[in-house]
């Protein structure tokens, strides 16, 4: 990928609140989170540089890495070392029920459920019963 052909770094406004109870990583994982959820932020499209965001908002650079890192752990961003942090592609609903599927039996043979028993019970709250 060549620097003309990269997305630029959004311009979706960033803040915290440095009178909130919420940790200031928090507040700005959870911004993200709403930010691609609304559509505010699409796939694809650059995150301010940690430092510079920790700049503009007065923090210390971990604590922008630290809600970047978690934003990764959950899928919703991508780091591309010098290309910088981007929103991750949104898988399709199936791929997303996929997933959950795996990790619900994952759960089920931890606990040592019947697998029968687990599908009846997804099939219950599936009828939303």
């Amino acid at each position: 990928m060549t620097p003309s052909s990269m997305t630029p770094p959004s311009t979706t406004p960033l803040s915290v609140d440095p009178g909130s109870g919420v940790p200031p990583f928090e507040q700005l994982r959870a911004q993200v989170v709403a930010a691609v959820e609304a559509g505010g932020l699409a796939p694809g499209e650059r995150l301010p540089p940690v430092r510079r965001l920790a700049a503009d908002l007065g923090l210390a650079p971990g604590t922008v890495a630290r809600a970047y890192k978690e934003l990764e752990a959950d899928g919703v961003v991508e780091t591309r070392g010098r290309a910088g942090t981007v929103v991750a592609a949104r898988p399709g609903p199936e791929a997303e029920a996929v997933q959950a599927a795996a990790a619900f039996a994952e759960r089920v043979r931890r606990l040592g459920l019947d697998p029968d028993r687990a599908l009846a019970l997804v099939r219950a709250a599936l009828a939303g019963g």
